[in-house]
């Protein structure tokens, strides 16, 4: 049940965008950041992990600015926060090893040699500039665009975005380990 839970509530993250377009306009934005708050609290009573507290934390303080502004504008901005948070937690890995990138590539390599150790560290440097871009794009969106493009740019754009960076990396990846292994 507990495993059903969490992938209920990745679902939900993901599909959030899309739920708060259908609901601008139709649900008081105070309702909006009641659910943003408790979805996001939920994920990280599930997950258990500290990067979910933070967002959660900085969800429950767009919630309360919502609730006070009564402006859909903070709801919207809840991507910038998760591209905030995760520029903090990848960037801080980068001055305090090992890198994100690194401690997931020990999960199937725990023998990592220095070349993976440094092509994790690159790795990390790609997926941080990527929270910058995206980020800054969210941010466009929330402020400066239609509900219509926030939601399609933050509930599908963006996802596709990260799952080419994602396989880039993996091609590239084949490409370093092919050369490494030649040497």
């Amino acid at each position: 049940m507990r495993n059903w839970v969490k992938w209920a509530l990745i679902v939900l993250t993901v599909l959030y965008p899309l739920v708060v377009y259908a609901a601008i306009g139709r649900v008081p934005p105070q309702w909006l950041a009641l659910l943003l708050t408790g979805l996001a609290v939920a994920r990280a009573l599930a997950v258990r992990q500290r990067f979910w507290w933070l967002v959660a934390g900085g969800a429950a303080i767009l919630g309360v600015a919502a609730w006070l502004s009564q402006d859909a504008l903070m709801v919207k901005l809840y991507p910038v926060w998760v591209n905030v948070v995760m520029l903090a937690v990848f960037g801080y890995s980068l001055f305090h090893p090992p890198s994100v990138v690194e401690r997931l590539a020990r999960l199937q390599e725990p023998d990592l040699p220095a070349s993976g150790v440094a092509y994790t560290r690159q790795v990390t440097k790609v997926w941080c500039v990527f929270f910058v871009l995206n980020g800054a794009a969210a941010a466009f969106t929330a402020l400066y665009c239609s509900d219509a493009v926030w939601a399609l740019y933050n509930g599908l754009i963006a996802y596709v975005l990260m799952g080419c960076l994602m396989g880039i990396e993996w091609c590239v990846r084949q490409q370093v380990r092919r050369r490494t292994s030649a040497h």
